[in-house]
C-alpha cells in the first residue's frame, strides 16, 4: 500500500466516524505549543498545519510550510496557512463559514479560550471539543499498527540496537566520557544510519544523577559510567516512528543495596516478559510487577510501560485507570508495540532501569530491542 493510499484510508475512517456522529467536519491540528502527531498519522504532514476532514469524505489541509506539504502530504485540497493571516482562529472561522458548517468537532488539543471564542464568533455552528471524541477515535486507530508501521518501528529498533552495541565501545575507548558526549554521539550515529533524529531528548544520567526517574537537565558535562549506576534513556525516530529504550551502565564494585536493586529490576523485567501475551491486561501486568517489588521492600514510582509509535508515549498504558483518563484501556492485541521498563531509584544508591520495545503478535510477544544492564 502506498503512503498516499494509507493516508486516504485513515482519513476515510475518520470521515465515516464523523458521519456516524452527525458531524459535518472534524478539525485536527499541530502547531508550536499544540503538538499532535495525529496530523502526521492522517495526512503525512509532519507538523504545523490544520487538517479538516468532512463527513462526506473530503480532506482539506492548511499548512504553514506549503512546499513541504506538496512534497509529503496527502489531502484532496491544500490552502496556504498565510491565506488566513496565519491565525488558527481566522482559518477555522473562514472555512466553517465558506462550507456552511452546521456541526463540528474540534480536537481537544485546542485551548478553552480559543474554543470559546470560536463559539462566540459562530453562534450558528454547534461545536464540540470533548474527551472521548475524535482524538480518542484516532488514538484507538493508532494503538494497533499496520504492517507498514511495524516495519518502520522495526527499522527504528534496528538502528537503536546498533547504538546500544556502540555504547560500551565508546565508554571503553575513552578514559573520560561525559553525559553530553554520549548523548551527542547517539544522535550523530542515528542520523548516519538514516534516522530523522532522536525520538525524544536523550537522558544521560551519571551515577550521581541517576536517582531521578528523568534526570534534569537531560545531560551535562559530568562523567558518564563512573562507579555505581548510570542511566541512558533514548529513542530513535525513523520516518516518524520512534523506539524507546533504557540501558543502565553498572560499574563495580556495587554495594549490597545496589546489587539488590539491580537483581530486583532484572527479575521484574523477566516476570513482565512472561506476563505479556496476547489478550493480557496491561494494567494487571503493571500491578503484578509492582506487587513483586513491594514484596521485596521496593517501590517502582512510575508505570511499567507504555505504547510507542509516532509518539514516545501512547496507548496501551501499563498503569491504573484514572478518572480523567480519556484513552480506552485495551487488552494486548496483535499489532500493538509497547515498552516494558521496570526501575528503582534511591537518593543515595542511584537508579537502575531496564527498558525494551515489544511487539504483540497472535503467536506471542516479540522483543524488538536488545537493551540490558551493562557491566563495566
Amino acid at each position: 500500500m502506498s503512503y498516499s493510499t494509507r493516508y486516504r484510508s485513515r482519513q476515510q475512517q475518520i470521515c465515516d466516524y464523523l458521519g456516524a456522529e452527525s458531524f459535518d467536519v472534524g478539525v485536527i491540528l499541530d502547531f508550536e505549543g499544540l503538538r499532535n502527531h495525529s496530523l502526521r498519522y492522517l495526512s503525512g504532514q509532519p507538523e504545523d498545519a490544520l487538517l479538516f476532514l468532512f463527513a462526506k469524505g473530503e480532506s482539506l489541509l492548511v499548512p504553514w510550510d506549503v512546499p513541504l506539504a506538496r512534497s509529503l502530504a496527502t489531502a484532496d485540497k491544500l490552502i496556504p496557512y498565510e491565506t488566513y493571516s496565519r491565525s488558527i482562529f481566522e482559518c477555522i472561522k473562514a472555512i466553517f463559514q465558506e462550507r456552511h458548517i452546521g456541526r463540528a468537532e474540534l480536537s481537544g488539543i485546542l485551548s478553552y479560550p480559543l474554543v470559546k471564542a470560536m463559539k462566540e464568533a459562530l453562534p450558528g455552528v454547534k461545536m464540540e471539543c470533548r474527551d472521548g471524541g475524535i482524538d480518542e477515535t484516532i488514538h484507538v486507530m493508532r494503538m494497533v499498527k499496520d504492517s507498514e508501521e511495524i516495519e518502520l518501528l522495526r527499522q527504528a529498533c534496528r538502528i537503536t540496537d546498533d547504538l546500544i552495541e556502540a555504547v560500551p565501545v565508546l565508554l571503553d575507548d575513552a578514559e573520560t566520557v561525559s553525559e553530553e558526549q554520549v548523548a551527542l554521539f547517539l544522535e550523530a550515529e542515528a542520523r548516519k544510519r538514516g534516522a530523522e533524529g532522536m525520538g525524544f531528548d536523550t537522558l544521560a544520567a551519571s551515577a550521581k544523577r541517576s536517582f531521578a526517574i528523568h534526570c534534569f537537565p537531560n545531560f551535562t558535562s559530568d562523567r558518564f559510567g563512573t562507579e555505581g549506576f548510570s542511566i541512558l534513556d533514548f529513542g530513535v525516530r525513523f520516518t516518524g516512528y520512534t523506539s524507546d529504550v533504557t540501558v543502565t551502565v553498572a560499574r563495580g564494585p556495587l554495594n549490597s543495596k545496589q546489587e539488590a536493586m539491580r537483581a530486583a529490576v532484572q527479575q521484574a523485567y523477566d516476570l513482565a516478559k512472561t506476563l505479556c501475551e496476547p489478550g493480557a491486561d496491561p494494567v494487571q501486568v503493571g500491578n503484578q510487577v509492582q506487587e513483586f517489588f513491594e514484596n521485596r521492600g521496593f517501590h517502582m514510582p512510575h508505570s511499567l510501560g507504555h505504547g510507542i509509535g509516532l509518539d514516545a508515549h501512547e496507548a496501551p498504558l501499563f498503569r491504573r485507570l484514572t478518572r480523567n483518563d480519556g484513552q480506552k484501556k485495551p487488552l494486548l492485541l496483535d499489532g500493538m508495540v509497547f515498552t516494558i521498563e521496570p526501575g528503582l531509584y534511591d537518593p543515595d544508591q542511584g537508579g537502575v532501569r531496564l527498558e525494551n520495545d515489544f511487539l504483540c503478535t497472535e503467536q506471542g510477544v516479540e522483543v524488538l530491542t536488545s537493551a540490558r544492564i551493562l557491566y563495566l
